[in-house]
């Protein structure tokens, strides 16, 4: 759970229509006027209630990752590449590999995955014992996410800062610390405490347009077993890659620590592209039932 919240924080701040690293820079301008106690509340109050309906979203829209990992935080060398047609199953989400293209790179394997995929999908859309406790599972996950995104709302200070127009909209710029007077909860929240950073928000829109932080203390994972080390960092982007829903369109993750007594170190850019509502597992189960209906197999661009 702590590792979850970790990666929520990442989330929150795991952000995704990109194709390369080189998103529409910012550009500075003056600084905001003050806005009052009263006017910032609602304000960030807004913001995480639209960031618990866009985290909701993801089960209804499939997408496609590109993951590239590195040896470390400043190898600009990328090494393995991912890339992947995530599809939403009901209680869980299928990564079927595709190639740098987009394309499936073997048909016959690309088939295989779909029918595997049809398979879960017409498990989750049944109705029984089995999928009733598999979705009070998945319900109990959502809630414990949204309890950590309120959460975020009084374990952190904001203080706005600046802002800056990004493809033609204003976004307000605030310096995110932990608050002294926060108490902790849970092992999830407690991590709260070593983490700063800043996060972008479209005022007009009441969304998180980007988050940058990083690990200020040593924190533990799990029973002592693991750990991420000072000096972490993550930063995520969001657009509105869909009518009032801001998706992720690129994240990226350092992290470096040690599990049990070996190092572990994560160095990960994600971009993320092609939403396309896929619906519940129903809905989807027809969708996919059509593609693996088509005379070609299921070789369409994803």
């Amino acid at each position: 759970m702590r590792a979850r919240s970790l990666i929520l924080v990442a989330g929150l701040f795991p952000a995704f229509a990109a194709t390369s690293l080189a998103q529409e820079a910012a550009v500075p301008v003056p600084v905001p006027p003050r806005e009052t106690e009263a006017e910032k509340t609602a304000l960030l109050d807004l913001v995480l209630a639209n960031q618990k309906k866009n985290d909701q979203a993801l089960s209804l829209y499939e997408r496609v990752e590109r993951v590239e990992m590195r040896k470390n935080a400043v190898d600009k060398q990328t090494g393995e590449i991912k890339v992947s047609r995530v599809v939403p199953a009901g209680t869980g989400v299928d990564h079927i590999p595709i190639g740098p293209d987009g394309k499936p790179t073997d048909p016959d394997a690309y088939h295989a995955e779909l029918v595997k995929l049809e398979r879960a999908l017409s498990w989750a859309a049944d109705d029984g014992h089995a999928q009733h406790d598999a979705y009070e599972k998945m319900a109990k996950r959502q809630k414990e996410r949204d309890d950590l995104i309120d959460a975020t709302r009084i374990a952190f200070l904001y203080s706005l800062v600046s802002s800056e127009t990004r493809a033609g909209r204003v976004l307000y710029k605030y310096k995110m610390e932990p608050n002294p007077a926060y108490k902790s909860t849970s092992r999830a929240t407690s991590i709260f405490a070593k983490v700063r950073g800043f996060v972008w928000i479209d005022r007009e829109a009441g969304q998180i347009a980007r988050v940058e932080g990083e690990v200020t203390g040593d924190i533990t994972v799990g029973l002592f077993l693991a750990k991420v080390y000072k000096g972490s960092h993550f930063m995520q982007e969001r657009y509105e890659t869909l009518p009032g829903l801001w998706m992720p369109s690129f994240s990226q993750y350092d992290f470096d620590g040690r599990r049990l007594f070996s190092s572990i170190s994560i160095h990960e850019r994600t971009f993320y592209g092609q939403y396309r509502r896929i619906g519940p597992p129903k809905e989807a189960l027809a969708m996919i039932r059509a593609e693996l209906g088509k005379p070609d197999g299921a070789t369409r661009n994803p």
